[in-house]
């Protein structure tokens, strides 16, 4: 039978389909909250990836003859949701068009899709857009555009871990989150402008997630800010999936890194390997940097916690670090990223800094020559430390590190290519030349790199041929690849050996739950869609 029409449609263009949106999920269940009708029952969502056609998405959610639709708007879908809302209104003007999330929740009165809309819920929606749904449904209708969300106490929120579908447990990341806001004020996050941290009733967040996990559910992301901020819920959480222990099971969580007492660290060796991915943001370790943006950060205790975590655990370790910060220069960064790598986390993911609208870093633009895309996503172009060469400098080579570090294929190829006394000098000079080579930083195949990482090697660093061929020979096989490289064909065996399909796995799942759009942290991606 053809699907009835909806009279709210929840709506979001995400980075890519594994991305399922928290946020709607919480819009979702809270339509009934309020008033005579259930909302709920007149309310859809669907989502798209900002890969789709706009005319595409606008044809589906014509075909559901709402009378009101919500968009959530983030850094990564604004350009694209902007012309599906402009089409959309095009042709159904009568539509009523209610924006929200972390994009449109400041600076508004500038923004081409504010205007395209008819209401904009700033701050948190869990409350204030089912209110506005049943006044645009049954009136009176509000006079005004632009309407500050209330922050209703988190126990009259009602969950949203029921609307994830059974095709969102076995194909999607399934977002869950402890508690909301963050204590800290580092300039660069919007959760800066928290007051502090607010953490659901533990019982009830945990009972929830017991019913996913019946379900089926194995890979939870949890997108607190601050997940080990306290530690008996830390541990109560921790010891809940020691409870449902299995081969599949993946958590993901974000911690602080200088925070991590004793009692944390015996849960956590508890586990087994492949189980917990930990998300750390070092972000800087210089000092005068970090007092700048008002970041809190004891770099001897996070030097301490992050060498346990790496050789006393068995959590993934992925760690972040942000260039272009007011006052970083290149030899500064260079020194925080060589005593990062030196501390040998898993992954290191290089962010270039992005004033997101709101922030309080934009109040260090004038005194440190701070120059950023006017369009999304607003990534530093210059500053008075780092000229605009430099900064495209710098995104090449985080373009490579991810390829050839972070992908997990050259793991004895990459401490040669390393070694010397600075391992970001030694990147940084590979970098230089892969692009003099290739004049590209994407498209490359694994084959070519593993050519380009031989020839490097052997010809710029001048390393025994044989020692290069039979390390890269190694990553190779590891990696499961079966074509066969130009370097390594009088070595490869007649058909390549792939690798063994749990290590193919382990790596995937991970890799899945590293990625988040435009080098955003993981709690990016939390309930702001709309709130």
């Amino acid at each position: 039978m053809p699907e009835q029409p909806a009279a709210i449609v929840l709506a979001t263009l995400n980075a890519k389909y594994i991305h399922a949106s928290l946020g709607l999920r919480y819009l979702l269940a809270n339509m009934a909250r309020h008033g005579g009708d259930d909302l709920r029952a007149r309310s859809v969502l669907r989502e798209f990836t900002i890969a789709r056609d706009p005319q595409q998405i606008v044809d589906e959610l014509l075909a559901l003859n709402p009378a009101i639709v919500g968009f959530g708007i983030y850094i990564w879908n604004v350009t694209q949701t902007t012309e599906v809302l402009r089409r959309l209104k095009a042709a159904r003007p009568d539509i009523k068009v209610v924006l929200g999330g972390p994009e449109v929740s400041h600076e508004v009165e500038e923004q081409a899709i504010v205007r395209l809309a008819d209401h904009v819920i700033t701050g948190w929606g869990d409350v204030s857009f089912p209110k506005l749904c049943r006044a645009l449904l049954h009136g009176p209708v509000p006079l005004m555009k632009v309407i500050a969300g209330v922050q209703p106490p988190l126990d009259e929120i009602v969950l949203p871990y029921a609307e994830y579908s059974d095709d969102d447990l076995a194909h999607r990341l399934l977002y869950v989150e402890a508690s909301r806001g963050c204590p800290f004020k580092c300039e660069f996050c919007l959760s800066s402008l928290d007051k502090t941290a607010w953490a659901f009733d533990l019982d009830v967040f945990l009972a929830e997630l017991d019913d996913l996990y019946r379900r089926g559910a194995r890979h939870f992301k949890f997108v607190d800010r601050t997940f080990n901020l306290k530690v008996e819920a830390s541990v109560r959480i921790l010891q809940f999936f020691l409870d449902r222990m299995s081969e599949d099971l993946f958590v993901h969580f974000e911690v602080v890194p200088d925070q991590l007492p004793d009692r944390l660290k015996a849960m956590i060796v508890r586990f087994p390997d492949g189980v917990l991915q930990f998300e750390v943001g070092i972000q800087s370790f210089n000092v005068d940097v970090q007092q700048r943006i008002s970041r809190r950060q004891d770099n001897d205790k996070t030097e301490a916690n992050l060498r346990w975590l790496v050789g006393e655990s068995p959590a993934h370790l992925h760690a972040d670090l942000i260039f272009g910060l007011p006052g970083e220069t290149l030899a500064s960064f260079a020194d925080g990223f060589d005593r990062l790598y030196g501390l040998g986390p898993h992954e290191i993911q290089l962010g270039i800094l992005k004033r997101l609208r709101g922030t309080p870093i934009a109040r260090h633009t004038a005194d440190y020559g701070m120059v950023y895309d006017p369009a999304p996503p607003y990534t530093v172009r210059q500053t008075g430390a780092v000229d605009a060469a430099t900064l495209q400098r710098f995104t090449r080579l985080a373009r490579y590190w991810d390829l050839v570090a972070n992908s997990g294929r050259f793991r004895q190829s990459l401490p040669l290519l390393l070694q010397g006394p600075s391992a970001f000098a030694a990147f940084l000079a590979f970098a230089d030349w892969l692009w003099q080579r290739t004049g590209e930083t994407s498209h490359l195949t694994p084959e070519q790199l593993v050519d380009a990482l031989f020839d490097y090697l052997v010809t710029e660093r001048q390393l025994d041929v044989h020692t290069v061929r039979q390390t890269l020979l190694a990553d190779y096989l590891a990696s499961g690849a079966r074509a066969r490289p130009h370097s390594l064909r009088e070595v490869l065996p007649a058909q390549g050996v792939p690798v063994a399909r749990a290590v193919r796995v382990r790596a995937e799942r991970q890799a899945r739950h590293s990625e988040t759009p435009d080098g955003a942290g993981a709690a990016t991606l939390a309930a702001e869609a709309l709130r």
